[in-house]
């Protein structure tokens, strides 16, 4: 059939224009926090999508062209097809083409789980994970689902699934063919059932894990006094509701002695920009907090500090991020690095620089577009780069021998037998196991064999506010506060901008 015939069978234009009237009707849903939490959706700017440009040829013949064939095939295949099919077939492929990970197509049923997680429970694992496309990938990396962070107090969290963490199997099918939407569909479920993943964790360590699902609640902020005068306090997502569980918590650390900070942002995924805005603005008097830049001008926004400081401008501040800190968590963070209003400690940053709009036009499916990028006050974009901190402090990395050494003791389920038959095991027991391991010719560190003792203890317990025997980078943040050297060190830091600068030139 020539194109002119096929031109012939194609809808009316006018048709064409009233689907894009409904397009700029219908509610916009900009967010950031881009990761499914076993899906997650936060919204909170409305805006409107201007119509295709109707002199531009090209387009033009493009949308003709794919009406056209969308009706022949319609017609014309051998067998009856739904048009809905065909439809959500056309739209996958469609945002396939942008090799962006973050612009999806999404049917009926995603829209639902994303609805589902606004209201903040769903059943799940408590896991947010990344899936990146196939063609984004280096050779010989598999699309394996990517774990960017646990939720605390989950199952996935007690089960001990860390940041990093890749996930090959899902009830023993391999998720590297999997759509994310394949993937939530079987990671979620009713409460009190199972699901077996299989996590690999570095080069060498692969395990299974058997997870009961729970309903997952999304909290918010933890706090604590680490001595007299050093105030702790955990942002786990920016929600609608945490700009006043951050007030709330700041004044009770300043109630009960605080006159330092360390502001944990670790594994922290990110969330309401609003929400990121409002806590960014206790910390800064004045100046930028983030800006978005977009190809078009009504994304392009300046968000400034409006003078509601919540917090003493000569309160010292560590701020501790890793690899699971993302999105909002790292905007919070460039935001108070650049404006030297903090020092910063741990790993690089995971490096979610991109704004994403949820647009539902017809009906019961949409999609999810990247819209526009954000930018640090010193103009850095830090999108697949992530933030440097001041302080590099990693876990020390296993050597080939350990992690075979750890792999077999997780496969033989010693730490959780331990567990099981010393629920209340004391100091003692746990020492007194831990030699027994390494008489026997393990060559993992006492203080990793420990930490997973203690992992598997409590799995049946709400994880403690912080962990100061065993976190390394909490630490160095304590030492960074009682160093008395902590306004020298702010003072010698460089901005986002600076480092990526400083990176590109070496």
């Amino acid at each position: 059939m020539t194109q002119k015939a096929l031109h012939a069978q194609i809808v009316d234009m006018n048709k064409l224009e009233s689907k894009a009237e409904l397009f700029k009707k219908k509610a916009l849903v900009p967010f950031i926090g881009s990761f499914m939490v076993l899906a997650l959706v936060l919204t909170f700017t409305l805006v409107a999508i201007p119509p295709v440009n109707a002199q531009d040829q090209n387009v033009q013949e493009y949308l003709s062209l794919l009406q056209s064939v969308y009706l022949y095939v319609l017609q014309n295949y051998v067998d009856e097809v739904d048009p809905q099919v065909l439809y959500e077939g056309a739209m996958k492929g469609l945002f396939e083409a942008l090799n962006d990970p973050y612009s999806v197509f999404l049917d009926e049923q995603m829209l639902n789980d994303l609805n589902d997680t606004t209201s903040g429970k769903f059943g799940g694992i408590g896991l947010y994970i990344s899936k990146p496309l196939p063609a984004n990938l280096p050779a010989g990396k598999k699309a394996w689902v990517e774990v960017v962070s646990p939720i605390e107090d989950t199952p996935g969290w007690k089960a001990g699934i860390q940041p990093g963490d890749y996930i090959t199997h899902i009830d023993g099918e391999s998720t590297e063919e999997m759509t994310m939407e394949q993937v939530l569909s079987k990671l979620r479920g009713e409460p009190n059932t199972k699901v077996t993943i299989t996590i690999q964790r570095g080069a060498n360590i692969r395990f299974n894990e058997t997870i009961t699902r729970a309903i997952i609640e999304i909290p918010t902020v933890k706090k604590a006094m680490v001595d007299k005068t050093i105030g702790y306090l955990r942002i786990i997502e920016f929600t609608p509701q945490t700009a006043q569980r951050v007030k709330e918590a700041l004044d009770w650390l300043r109630q009960n002695g605080a006159i330092s900070l360390i502001l944990d942002l670790r594994n922290n995924p990110g969330g309401l920009l609003s929400s990121v805005v409002q806590v960014a603005d206790m910390f800064i008097d004045s100046g930028v907090i983030v800006s978005t830049k977009s190809r078009n001008k009504y994304d392009n926004n300046v968000y400034k500090a409006k003078s509601s400081i919540a917090v003493s401008k000569d309160m010292p501040i560590v701020v501790l991020i890793n690899k699971g800190s993302a999105s909002a968590a790292e905007i919070l963070a460039g935001a108070l690095k650049d404006n030297k209003r903090a020092y910063l400690v741990g790993e690089t940053t995971y490096g979610k620089g991109s704004v994403q709009q949820v647009i539902a036009p017809v009906g019961k499916t949409g999609f999810k577009l990247t819209m526009s990028r954000y930018y640090t006050p010193s103009d850095a974009n830090i999108d697949k780069l992530g933030i440097i901190p001041d302080l590099i402090v990693k876990e020390p990395e296993l050597t080939e021998q350990e992690e075979k050494d750890l792999t077999r003791l997780i496969e033989q389920n010693a730490f959780g037998n331990f567990a099981e038959k010393n629920p209340d095991a004391s100091d003692k027991e746990i020492n007194a196991f831990v030699q027994g391991l390494k008489s026997s010719g393990i060559t993992v560190s006492e203080r990793i064999l420990r930490k997973m003792v203690r992992n598997e203890l409590d799995r049946t317990k709400m994880s403690p506010v912080f962990d100061l025997e065993y976190d390394l980078q909490l630490q160095e943040a304590l030492k960074v506060l009682r160093s008395g050297q902590y306004s020298i060190l702010v003072n010698q830091t460089l901005s986002v901008l600076e480092l990526q600068q400083r990176l590109q030139t070496k």
